[in-house]
């Protein structure tokens, strides 16, 4: 090849390399949305609803808990588990049969008290873009602060705000000068907040549902803190908003756009170039981690394709309901928790803290509705969104729990997060840090906070 045909090929391969990376690689600008979209049903559409914040209670009667009593007195017909698989096929038919039991002739038998509890923090409802939105708003009323910031919680599936109450508290306490007024939203179709009523509401729509919220309660400035699909919501309402969010903190972070991928590819042949040794294990050997996900992802798949018909089978089921969620629990834990014969729940988790959280689902037949938010955060229309090519303009803080699902190191977080200020590891804990670990994710978040220097 003469000098001629070098420089042919050389340009060529620039030229094809530039166009790669414009059409993969490059940062985007954020997109436009309608921050009055409607998602109520059609019928009122046209009425001029009041928006006004109403206090709310935990209210269910004695009749309401009696018939679940009855439903779960009704024979077990479960099939005898493989020997010696343990959790590995799903939940174990000896451990679902004790945890049945404990429901019915314990936790249930005093629902008052556990109502009591859940009514142990201040809640209240309002109306945004049609939804009747349920959500936690807590403030320290007797320690003054120098700093009072306020704090969007953000839960996940298959949890609930239930996981927030005993990090909450903490959050409330001055510390260091500084105090959090909370609140912790469920998300649309969670719980007692509403589902959309039409198509759409997908991760990057409920951030700016979660963003009008905190704007109708005054708070034009706020921090952001969540996991799993508070983690994706969170990064897309800081992503969008940067005028709103103070800084965006999360134990499940993700840049999940093609230069994360292929960074981690990169970062497979020579890992100890791009992550520290000691917490190389965290991302390595990709193919044991990316096998893990393929083993746990069944019910991904059913949930971002056909939620409806998954919800119809569980929602009318508490016993298959309890299984589906509580092996979540165990499983994104410790995936070796799978080898344990009770699942390692008893581990991690008190019985009641489990229960109350299935009881928000099962009470308010919202399973249908937050399995939905899958078919729509993986559907072609926010994917078209492209938001995880929209770099993040604000302060960013990680903390990754060992046993969670999956991790991305910082080289991969920073084409997402360009303001990584903050960077941890945590050898213990799972997907479910603040109901799990709430002492260690408090102290992670405000070392995040501290690094912002928020002078209010």
């Amino acid at each position: 090849m003469g000098l001629k045909g070098f420089s042919l090929v050389t340009a060529l391969i620039a030229v094809v390399a530039y166009v790669v990376y414009q059409v993969l690689f490059a940062p985007l600008p954020p997109p436009k949305f309608d921050t009055t979209k409607y998602w109520g049903p059609s019928s009122r559409a046209n009425r001029v609803e009041k928006t006004e914040v109403k206090p709310f209670k935990v209210d269910y009667t004695a009749d309401v808990i009696a018939k679940l009593r009855n439903r779960l007195s009704e024979p077990l017909h479960l099939v005898e588990p493989l020997e010696n698989v343990n959790f590995r096929y799903g939940f174990d038919k000896y451990m679902l049969e004790k945890l049945i039991n404990y429901w019915r002739d314990d936790y249930l038998t005093r629902w008052d008290e556990r109502q009591k509890y859940l009514n142990g923090l201040p809640q209240f409802t309002t109306t945004i873009q049609g939804l009747k939105i349920h959500f936690i708003h807590t403030k320290n009323q007797t320690v003054k602060a120098k700093n009072v910031i306020p704090l969007l919680l953000i839960h996940g599936w298959p949890g609930s705000v239930r996981e927030f109450y005993e990090i909450i508290p903490k959050l409330n306490k001055a510390k260091d000068d500084t105090a959090y007024i909370v609140v912790a939203p469920s998300l649309p179709g969670y719980g007692f907040s509403e589902g959309a009523s039409v198509p759409g509401l997908n991760p990057t729509e409920m951030a700016v549902v979660l963003r009008n919220l905190m704007i109708s309660l005054g708070y034009n400035k706020f921090l952001v803190q969540g996991g799993d699909w508070g983690s994706l919501i969170g990064s897309s309402l800081a992503t969008l908003f940067p005028e709103n969010v103070i800084g965006y903190h999360s134990n499940m972070c993700a840049a999940m756009s093609p230069a994360s991928t292929f960074k981690a590819f990169i970062a497979s042949f020579y890992p100890s170039l791009f992550v520290p040794a000691e917490h190389a294990d965290f991302f390595f050997p990709m193919g044991e981690k990316f096998a893990y996900l393929i083993e746990e992802s069944g019910y991904f798949h059913l949930q971002a394709t056909k939620p409806d018909t998954i919800g119809t089978a569980l929602a009318h089921n508490p016993v298959g309901l309890a299984a589906y969620i509580l092996e979540k629990f165990s499983t994104w834990t410790d995936k070796n928790n799978r080898d344990a014969k009770d699942g390692g729940l008893d581990k991690s988790y008190a019985k009641d803290a489990l229960f109350d959280n299935l009881m928000l689902y099962y009470l308010t037949n919202s399973i249908t509705t937050s399995m939905r938010l899958y078919a729509e955060a993986f559907g072609k229309q926010h994917f078209g969104l492209q938001i995880e090519r929209v770099p993040v303009q604000v302060p960013t803080g990680c903390a990754r729990f060992k046993h969670d699902l999956a991790h991305e190191f910082d080289w991969q977080l920073n084409v997402k997060f360009p303001k990584l200020i903050h960077s941890t590891y945590h050898r213990s804990g799972g997907h479910f840090a603040a109901m799990e670990l709430p002492d260690v994710l408090y102290n992670d978040f405000t070392q995040f906070v501290k690094k912002l220097n928020i002078t209010q």
